[in-house]
């Protein structure tokens, strides 16, 4: 196995070039797993660990811009007010060890189904950019995800860096495991309310092939809603919510759990979500 480290993006994206099967490495919280069980033998290693571009973080005119190299840790640190949904899902991911290295960059990468950020970055209406030496382009989120662990890129492709636009409302993540921490959730989901549009947005983790939002449920509870009354939330409305978030999955049975069980659970889950979000937009 060949070992090409990178100093420059330009650097990288002309290793990625030369090398398309090179498999890219930054925190290596999922590839060095893969490698140390022999699930994966690529033929060459990408080191993405020093090229300073990918771990720039600004935000312009209400958008953040993430690159792809910044870890866990820092969006938990520096983007609680602007990214809460996304901070909240980055303090589930593995132990402090991981958050420090581990990358949105990197699961967006690897495009796990029961990828933390993804449910998050679904629910903000994310925009992955991606770049080579024949140039850039940006891919909406909900185009990123193509099948289990298979992701838009060209395979001379890098992803570069992530754009969220801030939070509007409250937003919520919450995902169910095995146990409390450092752990593959068995389902997740993300719920961002945009008061100053009357919409909602939606992702559904670990309960499909891919991410996904739940479309049809996104558009009962934005006409369901008061926004403008902030009255109680009506148990009627959470309910129906739940079931339509709990029918946009396809989940499958497996070692973490039944395919009843996570529509069960991601029922739940969205009217919980849906309950402390609209009691921090109604104070």
């Amino acid at each position: 196995m060949d070992f090409i480290a990178a100093t420059s993006l330009a650097q990288a994206l002309a290793a990625k070039a030369e090398r398309p099967d090179a498999l890219p490495i930054a925190g290596g919280t999922d590839v060095m797993i893969e490698l140390n069980f022999d699930h994966r033998r690529p033929a060459a290693l990408l080191d993405l660990t020093s090229v300073p571009e990918l771990a720039e973080l600004s935000t312009v005119d209400g958008v953040v811009r993430l690159g792809a190299g910044v870890p866990y840790s820092r969006i938990i640190h520096s983007l609680g007010d602007a990214l809460p949904g996304l901070a909240m899902a980055s303090r589930t991911v593995g132990s402090p060890q991981i958050r420090n290295r581990g990358t949105v960059g990197g699961n967006l990468g690897s495009a796990s189904p029961a990828g933390d950020a993804h449910p998050p970055l679904l629910a903000s209406d994310a925009v992955v950019e991606v770049a080579s030496v024949r140039g850039g382009r940006d891919i909406p989120i909900g185009e990123f995800f193509l099948g289990v662990k298979r992701n838009a890129l060209a395979p001379d492709e890098l992803i570069t860096a992530v754009r969220v636009p801030r939070a509007t409302g409250p937003q919520q993540f919450a995902k169910v495991g095995t146990r409390n921490a450092m752990v593959i959730a068995v389902c997740s989901f993300a719920l961002a309310l945009h008061p100053d549009r009357a919409t909602v947005g939606t992702g559904i983790g670990s309960a499909a092939p891919t991410p996904r939002r739940a479309h049809d449920a996104e558009a009962y509870l934005a006409g369901a809603l008061d926004w403008t009354g902030r009255g109680p939330l009506d148990d009627a409305v959470a309910a129906r919510f739940g079931e339509l978030v709990a029918a946009a999955a396809s989940p499958i049975d497996d070692v973490r759990g039944s395919a009843a069980y996570r529509r069960h659970a991601l029922a739940i889950l969205a009217r919980r979500t849906l309950a402390w979000a609209w009691q921090a937009h109604a104070l």
